[in-house]
């Protein structure tokens, strides 16, 4: 398929209820309001394919930034191709939605992740963290240094009140994602969630919340969900 026919496949698939809700998040024009869901059927006609992935992120159009992610490939990209990405990554459901995820089923996904952490960029770092959660959620524990992990726990400890707003939302859910998909350290989390609550997150529109990481995690406790892994991250 051609970007040309992508583009209107998109636009046709957009509804004006989800773009307010992707514009009050963050987003900005241009962009259709697709849901991710409905993308499923272009997909079965582009297949995976860099090249238009390539050419849809350079549109700057939401939903087609988006699109970009389902269908990129991740081992074909390097870690400049990732930094472009980002660069490109104006709010966090581009960030830690499209760029981190496609980032988590490449090789290079801790290298890169651990790079952005260390940035003190907010969005990179966010995106850093995000990625370690997708990256957690759906590979074997073995694929982990669990005192690498238990170190990135004690930095959140002394850093969560300290960081950036966005960065806060994703290393809140490093802890839960360690808790509740990495079990060798699930005792560890469970401290550190509890050390650092409450964790309280500021908006760009000023508003407060306190994010509920303890009793998250103590709700997929209760549900008997410890050491869930997903079989996919991308849709």
């Amino acid at each position: 398929m051609h970007i040309e026919t992508v583009m209107q496949e998109l636009e046709a698939l957009g509804k004006e209820r989800l773009k307010k809700m992707y514009l009050s998040n963050g987003a900005h024009e241009p962009l259709f309001g697709v849901a991710t869901g409905d993308m499923k059927p272009i997909l079965k006609k582009t297949k995976l394919n860099q090249a238009l992935a390539e050419e849809l992120y350079a549109t700057g159009n939401y939903d087609a930034m988006y699109f970009a992610g389902v269908i990129a490939e991740p081992n074909v990209m390097t870690e400049a191709d990732y930094d472009r990405w980002m660069d490109a990554a104006y709010f966090y459901m581009l960030s830690d939605f499209v760029v981190a995820v496609t980032l988590s089923e490449a090789d290079i996904a801790q290298d890169v992740a651990d790079k952005w952490i260390a940035s003190g960029e907010d969005l990179r770092m966010s995106a850093g963290w995000s990625c370690y959660c997708w990256l957690l959620g759906s590979r074997p524990d073995a694929q982990f240094a669990s005192n690498k992990l238990a170190a990135m726990l004690e930095q959140i400890e002394q850093t969560i009140h300290s960081a950036p707003e966005r960065t806060k939302y994703s290393m809140s859910n490093f802890i839960y994602t360690v808790a509740t998909s990495y079990l060798p350290l699930h005792d560890q989390a469970v401290a550190t969630a509890n050390a650092v609550s409450p964790v309280e997150v500021t908006s760009d529109k000023g508003k407060s919340k306190v994010l509920s990481t303890v009793e998250n995690i103590h709700k997929t406790m209760e549900r008997g969900r410890l050491g869930f892994k997903r079989k996919h991250v991308r849709c």
